[in-house]
């Protein structure tokens, strides 16, 4: 089985419309995706329509208390539950989130997490409390974490999020991650790198074999997309 993900922080759809990420998304046959920075209302559902992806589940905390800067999850098949996790720690911008689903897919059960947090180098900043509070318990499972993560491979936060049993698809494509960026897809003279990423529990039988960052002609968020495909032995 071949499962194909996206990741996706469309700052709060300022410079796009729902229908249009639906439509430029479409052609990369995305099973799951998860938002970031999502306006308030239908918006995950109508991007959903424009995809042919029809179960969505959006999340009831924005990150930092900001207008509509929600996540929310985007399915190909029913979700059978959903959830979300507020994120607060001392300094940096609060409070950050995960949103969460299980769904089936054929004979593969999922848990799939879409966050933002922010990574402010505190030795318990946003990404070192969802590894010890919410993926640690989820190393052992099938589970692919996604989001806009605000740190770079090789940080502190995402050896974190490592060392809680999971593996970032980037490491898995023949990416050089330090010439690349996710951030900003606007201004590349303020370039963050690459700091979106598509985790997975390494308990998963499943490996990466495609994805990316998607590269627009005219960029619809001052983020990129990115997405990676898994395929799943039996």
């Amino acid at each position: 089985m071949k499962l194909r993900v996206g990741s996706y922080n469309v700052e709060f759809s300022k410079s796009t419309s729902a229908e249009e990420v639906g439509r430029m998304l479409r052609p990369f046959r995305l099973d799951l995706v998860g938002f970031c920075e999502v306006p308030d209302g239908e918006w995950t559902a109508r991007a959903g329509r424009e995809m042919g992806l029809a179960h969505a589940f959006d999340g009831a905390v924005t990150s930092a208390h900001h207008v509509n800067k929600y996540k929310t999850i985007l399915s190909r098949v029913p979700l059978v539950r959903t959830g979300e996790v507020y994120v607060q720690v001392a300094g940096g911008w609060n409070p950050a989130s995960v949103v969460e689903a299980d769904m089936r897919f054929g004979d593969v059960p999922v848990r799939f997490h879409s966050l933002h947090v922010c990574s402010c180098g505190l030795p318990r900043g946003h990404a070192h409390l969802v590894a010890e509070e919410v993926l640690r318990n989820e190393g052992g499972r099938c589970t692919i974490a996604v989001g806009d993560y605000n740190c770079h491979l090789g940080d502190g936060d995402m050896d974190r999020l490592e060392a809680a049993g999971f593996r970032s698809a980037w490491r898995d494509l023949p990416l050089d991650t330090t010439s690349l960026y996710t951030y900003n897809a606007f201004n590349p003279q303020q370039s963050l790198g690459v700091i979106d990423h598509i985790l997975y529990s390494r308990a998963c039988p499943c490996r990466v074999v495609d994805g990316g960052i998607i590269e627009l002609e005219k960029p619809l968020s001052d983020h990129k997309p990115i997405w990676a495909e898994f395929e799943f032995s039996a």
